[in-house]
């Protein structure tokens, strides 16, 4: 049921290109990480991409879902247009991690994909993760994509109206994106009377809060509520991330890490075939837990 993948490269873009001769290694591995996990959902798929440490004025997530009858398929062969036009046009700038980072859909440092097992609604592109709750701010803009299924979804849609808020869905796609966007923003609204003393501008607490972030603890206060198997992953817009896993370990979650990457996939073969590495070399996320990765 589902399918999670997430890749988070530990090196500048540049890094790649010089090693690999190509700026589109981290989507390559994500497609072989997908591909290969394909059997866990034919009902559609989706890919977001955060780039780190953009300039205001430039996107820096983007995000690609589909409900075709090749899903997979037809997201990269998307997504690859945009490479495969500037390796044709211009090589020059192929080789520039800087331009290619501003101007290339999906060039960035944290990857991740989704394939979705229909257990609610129709076949809509809408019910496809990632699921995304944006904002202005970086570090309360939140991309999700999990495979669960929460069994007191009608408590936490209760408990986001009783905060205040106005839940579009009572369907746990929704809730547990709002449940962890909820938490990331009481953390980042303490951060920010913590640090807004009046002898900072305003850029500098935003670069304080990124910085300090308890993402741990935001994590931690989210699936206290949850009730049901999961394994997810998020990312934030600052660069933040993490994947979760319940207390049972009902879901499936291996991570693999090394000094150029963070790997998460739901099965371990499919980290073993996209990274050509052992399978002692791919770890469990144990059940209860989750695996933090800070922006650094």
């Amino acid at each position: 049921m589902c399918g999670i993948a997430f890749i988070r490269l530990r090196k500048p873009l540049g890094y790649y290109i010089e090693k690999y001769d190509t700026p589109s290694y981290g989507i390559n591995k994500l497609f072989l990480l997908m591909e290969k996990q394909h059997n866990r959902g034919q009902d559609g798929a989706g890919v977001a991409a955060v780039k780190l440490n953009v300039q205001p004025g430039k996107a820096y997530i983007d995000r690609l879902r589909s409900i075709e009858e090749k899903p997979i398929t037809d997201i990269f062969s998307k997504i690859g247009k945009g490479f495969n036009k500037i390796q044709k046009k211009n090589k020059k700038k192929s080789k520039d991690p800087f331009w290619i980072k501003e101007n290339v859909p999906f060039a960035g440092e944290i990857l991740m994909g989704h394939l979705r097992y229909g257990t609610y609604g129709k076949n809509k592109v809408d019910y496809c993760h990632p699921r995304k709750k944006a904002s202005n701010w970086k570090s309360r803009t939140l991309l999700i994509a999990g495979n669960f299924n929460m069994t007191n979804n009608d408590e936490l849609f209760e408990r986001l109206v009783q905060v205040g808020q106005h839940p579009k869905e009572k369907v746990d796609t929704v809730t547990v994106l709002e449940e962890m966007g909820y938490n990331l923003d009481k953390e980042h609204e303490r951060l920010w009377k913590k640090y807004d003393d009046g002898k900072r501008s305003n850029q500098e607490v935003v670069e304080k809060i990124e910085t300090n972030i308890d993402l741990q603890k935001v994590v931690t206060k989210a699936c206290k509520d949850f009730d049901g198997g999961y394994a997810m992953v998020g990312t934030t817009g600052y660069g933040g991330s993490f994947v979760a896993r319940d207390p049972i370990g009902i879901r499936p979650a291996y991570y693999y890490a090394d000094d150029e990457v963070i790997v998460v996939a739901s099965e371990k073969p499919a980290i073993k075939t996209a990274f050509n590495i052992d399978f002692a070399a791919i770890k469990e996320i144990k059940p209860a837990h989750a695996l933090i990765i800070d922006k650094d």
